[in-house]
């Protein structure tokens, strides 16, 4: 069989580096630069995975907000 397809996926706004470091290396993602911003790269599969894992970090990181703990 070919390769697998490959899909890409718009960076929403509010995305820290360090998230963005962690699903690229994680998932195994390419980070792209387009004329309309930055994308993901990868696997549907992959890039699932990464968007759940981005939902969980903002997720946490507004809860320490409203808590007024940080890391």
């Amino acid at each position: 069989m070919g390769e697998e397809m490959l899909y890409e996926m718009r960076i929403p706004a509010g995305i820290t580096e360090r998230i963005m470091a962690e699903v690229i290396i994680k998932f195994d993602l390419e980070l792209k630069n387009t004329d309309d911003g930055p994308i993901l790269y990868g696997t549907k599969e992959n890039l699932e995975n990464a968007q759940d894992h981005i939902v969980k970090a903002l997720n946490q990181r507004l809860k320490e907000l409203e808590t007024g703990k940080e890391d």
